[in-house]
This record gives structure tokens, sequence and C-alpha cells, in this order.
């Protein structure tokens, strides 16, 4: 009796299980009936018709991350590169994903790789490197529209790894070497001309200045030689009036023939000193006319020998 009741559970167990379909939150499931697709269950509880209904497809709803095998391209430049990456896509419509393709997820990561090597060798060795959101962008539109019979949508593809041959590399780190010694060079060169220019144009201000400078001096001593001059012929003036004024007044003109017969005096006798000959100068006879009116005077200067001949000492 008791194996009876085992088998009866058993076979209620197995209906049940047949019966009672779970569809998880991330998955969608294709329902065939007699091997006919019936339709797409949701996430959640449905029910089957036992040994009639069958889940024949189940698919991830999620965001899906493919990884993309590295693989030789060769850039439009004829340089082989080895390239990886990452593939993001998404099942869309569960019916073209079970029945569009075998397969999408194998199917995409061909795909990719073709549009890869396609893309890559569209562009040169540079261009990849510095268009790399360029290329990913292309790889994206490309794939999206080529799988869209597939249920599936592409949400974006980014390289991963994009590595040269070792000789490439080689030959880039010396042209990067190079690169870096003309920068340098060319830094070293606009240090030096930068430095000569200041130079230069430090001494163009000192030369400037002390130009300043001169030609200030001057004009200080050419201020001060003026003034010197106008106080000069200020005095001068003055002493002119005063002396003219002091001729005018009573006694004056008597007074400066006296002046002028001593200062004739002094200067003679500075000459008679000074000179290695002396000689009696034969004007010594005209005394009288040449002080005329100045009487005392005359007789004071006027020697007796009148007779205009003259002595050596």
């Amino acid at each position: 009796m008791l194996a009876y009741i085992t088998v009866f559970l058993i076979i209620v167990c197995f209906i049940l299980y047949h019966l009672i379909l779970i569809v998880p939150m991330r998955e969608l499931a294709a329902i065939e009936r007699l091997g006919k697709f019936r339709g797409v269950l949701e996430p959640g509880l449905h029910l089957l018709i036992p040994f009639v209904d069958r889940v024949a497809y189940r698919h991830e709803i999620r965001e899906q991350c493919l990884n993309i095998p590295h693989q030789s391209c060769i850039t439009r430049d004829n340089i082989q590169v080895e390239v990886d990456g990452l593939l993001y896509i998404k099942v869309m419509d569960a019916y073209k994903a079970s029945y569009g393709i075998e397969n999408y997820l194998v199917a995409a990561i061909n795909l990719a790789q073709t549009t890869v090597r396609s893309e890559v060798g569209k562009m040169s060795l540079s261009e990849t490197f510095s268009e790399r959101d360029k290329l990913n962008e292309t790889i994206v539109t490309e794939i999206d529209h080529a799988s869209e019979p597939w249920g599936i949508k592409v949400l974006r593809y980014e390289v991963m790894n994009m590595n040269p041959s070792r000789d490439v590399t080689e030959t880039l780190e010396k042209q990067m070497e190079a690169e870096r010694a003309k920068r340098a060079e060319i830094t070293l060169a606009n240090a030096a001309r930068d430095s000569t220019i200041n130079l230069s144009e430090g001494e163009r201000q000192e030369a400037i200045n002390l130009s300043e400078g001169v030609r200030q001096k001057r004009i200080n001593e050419a201020e001060g030689r003026a003034q010197e001059i106008s106080i000069l012929a200020e005095a001068s003036a003055r002493a002119s009036q005063m002396v003219a004024a002091a001729i005018t007044a009573e006694g004056g003109q008597q007074a400066m023939n006296l002046q002028l017969v001593q200062q004739y005096i002094r200067r003679l006798r500075e000459v008679f000193e000074m000179a290695e000959v002396s000689l009696v100068p034969r004007e010594m006879a005209q005394m009288e006319g040449f002080f005329a009116g100045i009487d005392q005077v005359a007789q004071t200067i006027n020697h007796p020998d009148r007779s205009g001949k003259g002595g050596q000492s």
C-alpha cells in the first residue's frame, strides 16, 4: 500500500511540475504547444498543460556583457594590431531571439569581431588611438543595425586593449623618444631666445637710462650756466648803472678818469714784470693829451724827459 501511495505522489508531483511554471524576474520564457510557438511568458506564476506545453527557450532580459576575444587587425597604413573589447547587449524581443537566430550570443561576438576588423582597416594607427570613441560608436551602429532581426539591442562597445606588434611598438617608442628630444630642443631654443631677448632688452633699457641721465645732466648744467650768466649779466647791468650814476654825479668824471689811470698803470706794471725786455713806450710822451682834463694826474704820470726816447733796462 505504501508503495502505491509513493508512486501516486511521484506522479502528482511530476504533473504539478509540468503544470505550474514560475518565471523569474530576470527572464522571459518562450512557450511551445505541441512544437508550435504559443507565446512569451512574463515573470510570474503561469499554468501549463502537462505534456502539451513546454518551455522552449529562456532568455536573460538584463544587460549582458560579452567579452570579445582579441584578434589581429590590419590598419589602413598596413600595421598589425591586436584588438579586444567588451560588447554590451540586451534582449528586446524574446520571439526573435528564439527563432530569429540559433544563438544570438555567439552571433553577436562573431559580428563584433568582423565589424572591428572592418572599421580598424579604415583607420590609420594613430587614428585608432586618438579616435577610439569614434571607433566605438561606429562599431555599435554597425552591429546594432545587423543584429536587429535577432531581437537584441547593442548598447555599447568598448575597445579594451589595442596592442601593436613588438616591432611596431619599438618603432613607436623610438619615434616618441625622437619627438621628446625634438620638443626638448625646441624648449631649450625658445629659452635661449627668450634669454637673449631679455638681455638685449635690459641692455637697451640701460642705454636709454644712461642717455636720459646724460641728457638730464646736460640740461641741468645748461640751466645752471644760463642762470649764472643771467645773474652775472644782472650784476654787470647793476654795476654799469651804478657807474653811470656815479659818473653823472658831481666829480664823477674825474673819479672815473683817475680809476682808468690807476688800472692802466697797474696793467703796465704787470706787463713790464712779465717781459724779459722792458721798453718805455713812445706814448708816454703823449700822456698829457691822453689824460686831458686831469692836470694833477698828468703831472704825476709825465716824466721830465718829454723827448719821447725810450730807455732799455
